[in-house]
């Protein structure tokens, strides 16, 4: 796998609450929320933590805490079942746990994400049990090329807008995400970061392509999604199944819309029952550019 997500799901959920409202309601009970990907040619990768409430106060402290340990976590592929142990990785600042393969288990039962595979996953914590299927589907939408063009900001010509053109097979109803990397640093997915070929179904189409962008840190609206002279941009683009989506359809147009009094309320679709979050297959593409100076 090219990289651990480095922030769980759930700060993306409660990152922007407000500390400054006076309102009283009633406690909620934590819910388990899951991160769970498959990509092909790569093993899965689960992250559990506990939800928190909106109006929680956020800091490291709360979000090591927010982990769920000693959970058993399974994936199946139809005819093979791997199981999952927790790991950690060390930031600096935050320690991060996710359940990934055991590689102590007999090598019969490892397996990556294929195309056209179907994958159920099956997690036990806290005395209840969740499951939730995905499927890697085919290459319904494919990115042709990538292109940029200059943009002026405050009098300078130093940042570029990427461009990408896309064709979208012939059958309706497929799906993709996207993410972008610069100078070979982390994928990260854009603002809104799906589409779908509701308009497009069938057709070669253009469209600009915003940089990816952290959603824990501070953006300036002038310069988030362009990308700078001289770098180097990897796009990893990839098809979904409609669940995967559909979730992040929703959690994209909550996260945006997040402040704006005018903007109607949202809710976010997972696909595991009892459980917030999702569980999603992957299949991935990579094109590069490089920027010139």
């Amino acid at each position: 796998m090219r990289n651990w997500l480095f922030f769980p799901l759930l700060t993306l959920i409660f990152s922007a609450c407000e500390k400054d409202i006076s309102v009283h309601l009633p406690q909620q009970a934590p819910q388990l929320v899951v991160e769970g990907r498959i990509e092909d040619g790569t093993y899965p990768l689960v992250i559990l933590t506990n939800s928190l409430g909106y109006f929680s106060r956020i800091d490291q402290a709360t979000l090591q805490n927010s982990f769920v340990h000693n959970a058993t976590v399974t994936v199946s592929d139809g005819s093979k079942t791997m199981k999952l142990v927790e790991q950690s990785v060390d930031t600096g600042k935050l320690k991060l746990f996710a359940y990934v393969p055991d590689t102590n288990q007999p090598a019969a039962n490892l397996f990556t994400g294929k195309v056209s595979g179907t994958y159920t996953l099956t997690i036990s914590a806290d005395n209840k049990t969740y499951q939730a299927v995905t499927t890697i589907p085919t290459a319904g939408m494919k990115l042709d090329s990538l292109w940029y063009n200059s943009v002026m900001v405050d009098g300078y010509d130093n940042k570029v807008r990427l461009w990408v053109k896309i064709t979208d097979a012939p059958a309706f109803g497929n799906y993709a995400r996207y993410f972008t990397s610069r100078n070979s640093e982390t994928f990260l997915p854009g603002l809104t970061s799906v589409l779908d070929d509701k308009l497009v179904n069938g057709t070669t189409f253009e469209i600009p392509l915003d940089a990816g962008v952290n959603k824990n840190e501070r953006l300036n609206a002038a310069t988030y999604a362009l990308f700078n002279t001289g770098d180097t941009v990897t796009v990893k683009f990839c098809n979904i199944d409609k669940a995967t989506w559909d979730f992040w359809r929703t959690l994209d147009f909550a996260f945006n819309s997040n402040g704006n009094p005018f903007s109607s309320p949202i809710k976010i679709l997972g696909n595991i029952p009892g459980a917030l979050g999702y569980w999603g297959g992957y299949q991935a593409t990579y094109k590069t550019i490089i920027i010139s100076k």
